[in-house]
């Protein structure tokens, strides 16, 4: 039995990819997972999420079964522990996202089936990997340079690592004081190092941007920092992703962002509705990546 807390437990990216691949070409035909039942846990709002996995679960053949954790017993206090122990009696695997990463660990340690991290304050492990999938989509291989521009969170964490199993360049620009978590640069720049890829974080984003060939951007205001966001916006608004800036990348530059969106923040809606824009293709991903991830662990 396996888990997928961290891009880290990805045994295999390409494989993973290669069959998010075929998920989205229609090349799997039958319910690998008929019968079975995923129980989705959400801690905090969600639509590409919620509806990606709902949906690639009912297409798999399972059951899945939304808990918000309000609705639960976690929401009187019971202990994740138990929680967990209850929950694999039941059903086949379990999502969750959460607010705290070490919650989501706790939770895989006392489950007896497969855990998966549908996001927490450190990691988004689902969405890189649909992220990549577009990547090679778009520009065919993992031979370009993706840079980062804003809040070094748990979407950039999880791309330094995913990009530098890959063998993908990354450079992330951010405003002094919002890096990305020292250990996960640490980690992510170990896997470089054998992968022959290169991470830099910058705290210029025009230095970064120039010549890349993915420009991706986040919410400058994520889920749990609402009580931050007059000095978010701003310390982050020399970092806004606008036209000016994607002139600086390369011409055939595609832009990223994981959605929402807050259009006048992070982004405007000239660079999103934009040529260079693949949003809703990487917003679709989900939907295959999603059903690869709960093919390889539940099939």
């Amino acid at each position: 039995m396996k888990h997928l807390l961290s891009v880290c437990d990805m045994d295999d990216v390409v494989a993973l990819l290669d069959l998010a691949d075929d998920y989205k070409g229609g090349e799997i035909p039958g319910k690998v997972l008929e019968g079975r039942t995923l129980a989705m846990i959400f801690e905090k709002s969600s639509t590409r999420t919620r509806v990606s996995f709902e949906v690639g679960a009912s297409q798999l053949g399972a059951q899945p079964l939304y808990l918000s954790a309000s609705d639960l017993q976690l929401g009187r206090g019971e202990p994740i522990a138990d929680t967990a122990r209850t929950l694999s009696r039941y059903v086949d695997g379990i999502m969750i996202r959460a607010i705290r990463h070490s919650d989501v660990v706790e939770l895989a340690s006392e489950s007896s089936v497969p855990v998966i991290n549908g996001l927490t304050d450190l990691e988004h492990p689902c969405q890189a990997l649909a992220d990549m999938q577009t990547v090679r989509e778009k520009l065919g291989d993992f031979s370009g340079r993706l840079v980062f521009v804003g809040d070094g969170n748990n979407v950039c964490n999880s791309l330094l690592l995913i990009t530098a199993m890959l063998g993908m360049d990354m450079d992330v620009a951010c405003p002094p004081g919002y890096e990305p978590h020292p250990e996960i640069t640490g980690m992510a720049e170990k896997i470089a190092r054998k992968s022959g890829s290169e991470i830099r974080v910058f705290h210029d984003p025009r230095e970064a941007v120039d010549g890349a060939d993915v420009v991706y951007t986040d919410v400058w205001v994520s889920m749990g920092y609402e009580e931050e966001t007059e000095e978010r916006l701003r310390v982050f608004r020399p970092y806004q992703v606008n036209s000016e800036l994607m002139k600086l990348a390369s011409p055939d530059a595609i832009f990223m962002h994981c959605l929402p969106a807050v259009r006048g923040q992070e982004t405007t809606s000239e660079v999103i509705d934009g040529p260079q824009s693949v949003v809703w293709d990487q917003a679709e991903n989900r939907l295959h990546a999603q059903k690869a991830i709960m093919h390889w662990l539940m099939g």
